[in-house]
């Protein structure tokens, strides 16, 4: 894509494309996301978006520098997605439940761009409003500044690696996710307690729990540890 934009003012597309709509960033990163769910990375490009607004594929170079431009706010859409009416409530550890598992459910809505995404830094409105949300709710509590840095750090990350982790299991061939979680009925379940003990005594747990994300645990333990570091502060 070039790496010329139009300033806003004379961006804007007078008349409608084909399919009777006005181009804006908005209708574009929402027509990238609904390619990327069908088509996966591969629906990024100029002129397939350009199809499916029914417009000249040379028009979305007017709203962005380039399909990595597209891309961040692709990634930054998914941020204001799961930030979408969240308030705090002035508990820290419910306010930042809630908001892991806001991120983690709005990246599992759109696996395939979760993939693309999730790993990018956009700098943009949704994620900065983000980072503010969760130092605010962090040092508000009462942790130290390096702390609570130190703790959005861990939070964050943790947030996004599950999902993006999850949405990459979610994105795959039907097939595919079939034989992965059969894995554990058809190999794992049937290993001698002899050399595999330990697999043995807990197979049965491990083919009901590994089905599912697990992610809200692992951000409970977080919690958790956070929460005996504030205590130890005080």
């Amino acid at each position: 894509m070039s790496e010329r934009v139009v300033p806003e003012p004379e961006r804007r597309r007078r008349r409608p494309t084909k399919q009777g709509v006005v181009l804006s960033r908005e209708l574009i990163v929402d027509t990238a996301l609904r390619l990327i769910g069908q088509h996966g990375a591969d629906a990024l490009t100029v002129r397939r978006l350009g199809t499916a607004l029914g417009a000249d594929p040379s028009a979305v170079y007017r709203y962005f520098h380039s399909t990595d431009d597209l891309l961040l706010a692709v990634a930054d859409e998914l941020i204001g997605r799961a930030q979408a009416g969240w308030q705090p409530t002035g508990d820290w550890r419910a306010d930042l439940r809630a908001i892991g598992l806001r991120i983690h459910s709005a990246y599992q809505a759109h696996p395939q761009a979760a993939v693309l995404a999730a790993h990018r830094t956009t700098g943009r409105t949704h994620e900065t409003a983000a980072v503010e949300a969760i130092l605010g709710v962090l040092r508000r509590a009462g942790f130290p500044d390096p702390e609570a840095v130190r703790i959005y750090h861990a939070f964050v990350d943790q947030s996004l690696g599950f999902a993006a982790l999850d949405a990459a299991a979610l994105a795959l061939p039907a097939p595919a996710a079939r034989a992965d979680l059969e894995v554990w009925q058809a190999s794992y379940a049937h290993l001698d307690a002899a050399t595999h003990p330990h697999i043995a005594a807990t197979a049965h747990l491990l083919a009901g729990d590994m089905r599912r994300s697990g992610y809200p645990y692992a951000l409970d333990l977080l919690l958790d540890a956070a929460a005996a570091r504030l205590a130890a502060t005080g």
